[in-house]
């Protein structure tokens, strides 16, 4: 059963205004779009976004139920077209809930994870783009490497991408078992509680989705999409995710970085959100309930009026 992370703390940080436009970059089953509608009033609008099909049809059947409830099938960083298409200029917030939902997870035909046999596929799309087992058949073992030591962390990346070269000389790599144990065979030192190909996995579905990309996309364009006083509301799951929303929120609360004692005001600065609060993590109920919860940080930024300064 899917759960939904920091959903009260992210509503809540995210509706301003009852009236309001807002957007769910990653509707998944629903469980932040249903919440955002139930504190909207009657003239506030959402949209949502997904790559998912499966969470396609759980949106669309929304969309039909509620003429608030607007739905586009792609990624977020498809949002400025998707925006554009509904005729709406610029929206109160943005919520991003990066990374894998769980029913994308438990299902073995995703070929998500190490804990189910199934396809190697990795698609959050599964209608368009290639899959994992045809990246891998003809990745050369540099690009394997630099895939899993760039998106995954992992320390003995040239040392697995050989292993999954080498491995799909005698077959191909064509279900999630296979990658697994050729991964967790060729990893020297296994990680405390934590499976031998997780790092693994985690890049390959990364660079399979263009995740990152996907979000240095969505992060470039989110301050002219925003109204002043509009709120970016970004939960991630992993450090690289983090990294970038916490450098690109410090970056645009800081404003220019000027030299060490220039005589200039504050407003040449030219800061453009203000951080709200600080980051937000799921409380010991939440992640009792939901271990997927335990890694969750949530960060919160709005949108300045120009030449204002940050409080």
């Amino acid at each position: 059963m899917h759960q939904t992370v920091l959903l009260r703390e992210a509503v809540d940080a995210l509706v301003t205004a009852p009236a309001g436009v807002y957007v769910d970059g990653t509707f998944g089953r629903g469980g932040h779009s249903r919440r955002i509608l139930e504190v909207l009033g009657e003239d506030g609008r959402l949209l949502a976004i997904d790559k998912d099909p499966a969470a396609a049809e759980v949106a669309l059947q929304l969309q039909a139920e509620d003429p608030r409830f607007s739905f586009f099938h792609g990624s977020f960083a498809d949002l400025p077209r998707a925006l554009r298409e509904l005729g709406i200029e610029a929206v109160d917030g943005i919520l991003l809930d990066l990374g894998v939902s769980s029913p994308q997870l438990d299902e073995a035909q995703r070929g998500f994870s190490f804990q189910h046999d199934g396809p190697l596929d990795m698609r959050m799309d599964t209608s368009r783009g290639e899959t994992a087992a045809q990246w891998l058949s003809g990745a050369r073992a540099e690009d394997i490497a630099e895939v899993l030591r760039e998106y995954g962390e992992e320390r003995f990346a040239k040392r697995i991408a050989a292993a999954i070269v080498e491995a799909r000389q005698t077959e191909p790599l064509t279900t999630t078992a296979q990658l697994a144990r050729v991964v967790s065979e060729a990893n020297p030192r296994w990680e405390k509680h934590k499976h031998p190909a997780t790092r693994a996995f985690q890049a390959i579905r990364i660079r399979v989705n263009r995740e990152l990309d996907d979000l240095r996309d969505l992060l470039d364009v989110a301050l002219d999409l925003l109204r002043v006083g509009g709120r970016l509301v970004v939960i991630s799951f992993h450090s690289l995710e983090d990294r970038l929303v916490k450098r690109y929120m410090r970056d645009m609360a800081r404003g220019e970085q000027l030299p060490a004692g220039l005589p200039v005001p504050d407003s040449a600065l030219n800061r453009r959100m203000r951080l709200v609060g600080k980051a937000v993590r799921a409380g010991d109920d939440e992640v009792r309930d939901n271990v997927r919860a335990r890694s969750a940080i949530m960060r919160v930024a709005e949108k300045l009026p120009a030449g204002e300064k940050q409080q």
